[in-house]
């Protein structure tokens, strides 16, 4: 009752500054600070005055109806966007839910959803750029605060007894359970008017920070604390849980509770408002810097800045999620592809300008995804066997299609009586691995490759490497035809292969096993971090076996076949290549941001064969088999016509 009758007292001041301020232009922020904490209010306190649909205090529902309707009017006076009527049509359900004297779950599910997209519209620091000095919060709190609200918080300080109204107590459990540390660090920033609660602006960021973690440690024990860090360290599906800042500062130990159960959220509670740090040690990861963008590309879209939200969604993309995919492509590819997926929709929605209620339902989705990729990133989860097999398949995968271009050139340079042209080839396959390791070295060492570069490396890659296979396969189909043409391609193709045609042979080797170099050392460096040392160098070890065997049958299978099915059945696997090729490298651009990504609603997405969802990806697939059937069409007209 005394923090209401406080709300009581600073609810005009902070109507009229709030009101004032934002139609004057000067302080909107102030207008929307004060509706979240009406509302984190309303969620907390509804309780009291409406049970099981009748009304058990009189004075405490006409003040819950007051702050609903404060609320939308600090809402009204917000600066323009596409967010606000949203916002306040969701004020007015809110309202009308506790004139129907709605069950408090009812209400306390409505006042967080409102403040969450009032946030979400109207960005407001949401938690500390760094873990919090506790040890300097609880000198402050000493000097500034145990006056009134008891060392120990329970609102027994000297000058508690000649407060009215009484300070609130800290240490009530079934008010902190209510409670997040951001709410707190709210009343701490902007005070009370009417009561001794000042505001402390006059502290730092950080101070008044640690003070609202301080204050909100009092009502759970040092033995629930001591459980809690076993809790964090050892599970990860509950550090998934509170994977930032943020989500510590905003958590209410009652929706950890319904998540984890009131033990352990009591536990985690206790010891991470004591040990902020704990989560601030882990929190610039990769999948936190989705998170934060993600919101930050949700906060952006519904402020209507469309611009500035899709390149926030493709930041969370490339900074965030990127550099883990190899890690979790080794242990959950399909959980890798609904992200990638996901994402890709997320921008597309943007693009397409979706309802912000869309946009903001495909972040929530994304963030499910996230939690599912941290619990399958923990440590917990690595073992030998994973590791051995995600070798082996990063290997298989990322170097059979060079494998097979290599394979064709090699075969075909025998065919033709050229092998001392040979040593071009091999040079330039050997060349890429030998680029691939300083790669890595400079990656390790000296730079860092972001997931721009990477992308971009593997899509132009790919492009160009698809261009000259198109080029490659509709010549080795012209030469295919007719039997009479194979004894100009005996006599001729030898003499063809001049100094210059050896060279393209080598740029060729180096550009299509570089690119798959480039992306495997990635996977690999992630592997390597995990440990099981042994167990990736047995994947790479079989894996280099296998191709190895692969090449050889295939270099024995080409010898046994005539030139002209040599020809064809080469021209033929070149224009799959070609396409696939295409795929991939309109794929890695989108990724880039480099292109436009369109979704295709139902459509599969097949990585083998470098087949995505995209209208822009199938287009140039499909163009590319286009090209590819004119020029065989062109140059099977050519020979036959030769040959006659």
């Amino acid at each position: 009752m005394a923090l209401r009758t406080w709300l009581c007292a600073a609810l005009f001041f902070f109507g009229a500054v709030g009101a004032d301020g934002a139609a004057s232009g000067e302080e909107p922020d102030r207008s929307a600070q004060t509706a979240w904490r009406l509302l984190d209010y309303l969620a907390v306190d509804y309780g009291g005055a409406v049970r099981n649909g009748r009304v058990v205090s009189a004075s405490e529902f006409a003040e819950m109806q007051e702050f609903a309707g404060r609320v939308r009017t600090l809402l009204s006076v917000l600066p323009q966007t596409p967010a606000r009527a949203s916002l306040i049509e969701e004020s007015r359900t809110l309202e009308a839910a506790i004139r129907a004297k709605a069950p408090a779950s009812t209400i306390a599910s409505q006042a967080h959803a409102l403040a969450g997209h009032l946030l979400a519209a109207y960005p407001t620091p949401l938690a500390p750029n760094a873990a919090p000095d506790l040890v300097r919060a609880a000198a402050l709190y000493q000097e500034r605060c145990a006056a009134c609200h008891g060392a120990t918080g329970a609102a027994d300080g000297p000058n508690a007894a000649n407060l009215d109204p009484h300070p609130v107590a800290f240490a009530d459990v079934a008010r902190a359970r209510q409670r997040s540390v951001f709410a707190l660090y709210q009343v701490i920033t902007q005070g009370l008017e009417g009561t001794a609660m000042t505001s402390f602006s006059d502290l730092s960021s950080n101070e008044r920070w640690g003070l609202a973690f301080y204050a909100g440690h009092f009502a759970f024990s040092d033995t629930d604390a001591a459980r809690g860090e076993r809790i964090w360290r050892t599970d990860a599906a509950a550090r998934a849980r509170i994977p930032n800042m943020e989500a510590l500062a905003q958590t209410t130990p009652a929706s950890l509770a319904d998540q984890i159960g009131e033990g352990d959220a009591s536990a985690l509670t206790a010891y991470l408002r004591r040990h902020p740090d704990a989560v601030a040690s882990t929190g610039g990861g990769p999948l936190t810097i989705a998170r934060t963008k993600l919101d930050a590309s949700v906060a952006a879209y519904a402020a209507g800045d469309a611009r500035r939200a899709s390149e926030l969604a493709l930041s969370a993309y490339l900074e965030g999620f990127e550099p883990i995919e190899p890690t979790l492509r080794s242990r959950d590819a399909g959980l890798l592809r609904r992200v990638e997926t996901a994402m890709g929709e997320f921008r597309t929605a943007i693009a397409a300008g979706e309802a912000p209620a869309q946009v903001r339902a495909r972040a929530g989705v994304l963030r499910t995804m996230f939690d599912a990729a941290e619990q399958k990133l923990a440590p917990a989860q690595t073992d030998v066997v994973s590791v051995f097999a995600g070798a082996l398949t990063i290997l298989l995968r990322e170097g059979l299609e060079a494998l097979l271009i290599v394979v064709a050139m090699l075969a075909f340079l025998r065919k033709a009586d050229r092998a001392d042209v040979f040593p071009y080839v091999h040079g330039g396959w050997i060349a890429a691995l030998a680029a691939g390791a300083l790669t890595w070295a400079a990656a390790t060492y000296l730079v860092s490759i972001t997931g721009a570069s990477r992308e971009l490396t593997e899509g132009f890659g790919s492009l160009i490497a698809a261009v000259v296979l198109v080029s490659v396969g509709i010549w080795m189909h012209g030469k295919s035809h007719a039997d009479a043409w194979q004894k100009y391609i005996k006599e001729k193709v030898s003499a063809a292969l001049s100094r210059g045609s050896a060279w393209f042979l080598f740029l060729l080797a180096f550009l299509v096993v570089y690119r798959e170099v480039f992306e495997t050392i990635l996977f690999y460096a992630a592997l390597w971090s995990q440990g099981a040392a042994a167990a990736m160098l047995a994947g790479v070890g079989a894996g280099a076996a296998l191709l190895a065997l692969i090449g050889w049958l295939l270099l024995r299978l080409s010898m046994r076949l005539p030139i002209g099915k040599f020809f064809s059945w080469s021209s033929i696997l070149i224009a799959v290549l070609a396409v696939v090729l295409a795929g991939k490298g309109v794929s890695a651009l989108q990724e880039a941001g480099m292109l436009d990504v369109s979704a295709l609603a139902g459509a599969p997405r097949i990585d083998v064969i470098g087949l995505y969802p995209t209208w822009q990806g199938l287009l140039a697939q499909a163009a590319t088999a286009a090209a590819i059937a004119i020029g065989f069409m062109w140059t099977g007209r050519a020979a036959r016509a030769a040959a006659q």
